[in-house]
């Protein structure tokens, strides 16, 4: 039995597969990004699964590919982890930008291949390897144009009270905005990045509106100037996109894309179904 992951900070989409590729069964899990969650956090979320908990030891091989992987030390830390709870298998832990590649583009293929979700990220794809030229530092300092940004946007603006009235009164209604709770959730609980970007499904709802609209039309801008402007060839190949922020805000991208002279290639809200069908074809 094969296990394929495709994790953000958020969620984390499992599919169990037989060799032949056929789907034993999907489920969810929370989010598994080793760089904010300790081990426990991690076993923890993995035995709130029913499913996963019951044919942990009879997996072969775990494919995951997750948010906060993009380093070694954090591979192996997960691998570990991995290891430990699926006592029989042979692991593989790989940055969520493989999945996303997996999910957009064939061998061969040039393309650029962004993900816009709970956080963000680019890498350039030559058809073999993926290639990066910016390393993430995570939340704090990067992740232009994803969730956890527009989150931090939103509570920045209601906070400074720049919101319109109306939608500061909707807002409030929507979450709570207690700054003990906010600064709990920042500070003291696991994942505040996937907790920042809770708010985002806020803009989505509002994203029509002059003010939502100006966060939109920024961090798209510098995203394709920080990210996607760094590959020499960004007006010569697709550039695909994966991920929910992406997904719902595909067209305010592909307005920007055309300013700038580049292509939009595929908006892909989830890239899970692609994994079964690469790792049939390379099993």
């Amino acid at each position: 039995m094969k296990l394929l992951v495709d994790s953000g900070s958020t969620k984390a989409d499992w599919i169990a597969t037989d060799n032949d590729g056929n789907v034993l069964f999907t489920t969810h899990t929370l989010g598994l990004n080793p760089e904010v969650l300790s081990r426990e956090d991690i076993i923890a979320r993995l035995n709130s699964a029913t499913e996963i908990l019951e044919i942990k030891d009879q997996a072969s091989d775990i494919f995951f590919y997750g948010a906060g992987c993009g380093t070694d030390r954090m591979k192996r830390f997960l691998a570990q982890v991995f290891q430990e709870y699926f006592t029989n298998a042979t692991v593989l832990v790989n940055e969520d930008t493989y999945a996303a590649v997996y999910a957009a583009t064939k061998k061969g293929d040039k393309a650029i291949v962004c993900i816009l979700g709970t956080g963000s990220n680019c890498s350039y794809f030559d058809g073999e390897v993926l290639h990066q030229k910016v390393q993430s530092l995570g939340y704090i300092a990067m992740d232009d144009c994803s969730g956890n940004r527009f989150g931090r946007h939103l509570i920045r603006a209601y906070y400074f009270n720049k919101m319109p009235k109306e939608l500061a009164l909707e807002f409030e209604t929507t979450f709570d905005l207690d700054a003990d709770v906010i600064k709990q959730n920042f500070y003291k609980e696991p994942n505040p990045n996937a907790y920042l970007a809770n708010f985002a499904s806020f803009l989505i709802k509002h994203k029509d509106t002059v003010f939502c609209q100006q966060f939109i039309t920024k961090e798209i801008k510098v995203f394709v100037e920080n990210y996607i402007m760094q590959f020499e060839d960004y007006k010569e190949i697709p550039v695909h996109f994966i991920g929910s922020i992406a997904f719902f805000l595909k067209d305010e991208i592909e307005t920007i894309l055309n300013q700038y002279g580049i292509t939009m290639g595929k908006v892909v809200s989830r890239p899970i179904d692609g994994l079964i069908e690469y790792h049939v074809l390379n099993a």
